[in-house]
């Protein structure tokens, strides 16, 4: 992709605004910015990406973009620059991504309820039994 392209997807429109370069404390990276509207116009703000080089030990590693839209998420993460000056973006929508969390908070809920059972905790006293019957009537 080069700056001012776009890609559709989902009802939604991603258009590749920026690249520039960027120092930070012990690396170097581009980043790039990527503008997120509706089909419709309405803009929904920016995705930040980039793609660092720690100096000390020459060690590339990619920041990815990732914004949350209702119960799905977009990732925006940047590649390798092509021969012809373009750079290579990976798009993903997640679809219903976030309900991960939702199955999380049903095992929290779950394991918590199993603790309210005091017949199933490990190290619980067990009810004393009453004593068997001496002699049996003949």
């Amino acid at each position: 992709m080069q700056p001012g392209e776009t890609v559709e997807m989902q009802g939604y429109n991603l258009r590749f605004d920026s690249l520039r370069p960027f120092t930070g404390p012990n690396y170097t990276e581009d980043q790039a910015t990527f503008i997120l509207n509706r089909v419709t116009g309405k803009p929904l703000g920016e995705v930040v990406s980039s793609k660092r080089l720690y100096t000390a030990r020459q060690m590339p590693t990619t920041e990815a973009g990732i914004r949350t839209l209702g119960l799905s998420q977009l990732y925006v993460s940047l590649g390798d620059q092509t021969p012809n000056g373009k750079i290579v973006v990976r798009i993903w929508w997640k679809p219903m991504v976030t309900l991960i969390w939702l199955g999380a908070l049903v095992m929290m809920i779950g394991g918590t309820v199993s603790l309210l059972d005091r017949r199933l905790r490990i190290g619980a006293p067990m009810p004393r039994r009453k004593p068997a019957a001496e002699g049996r009537a003949a």
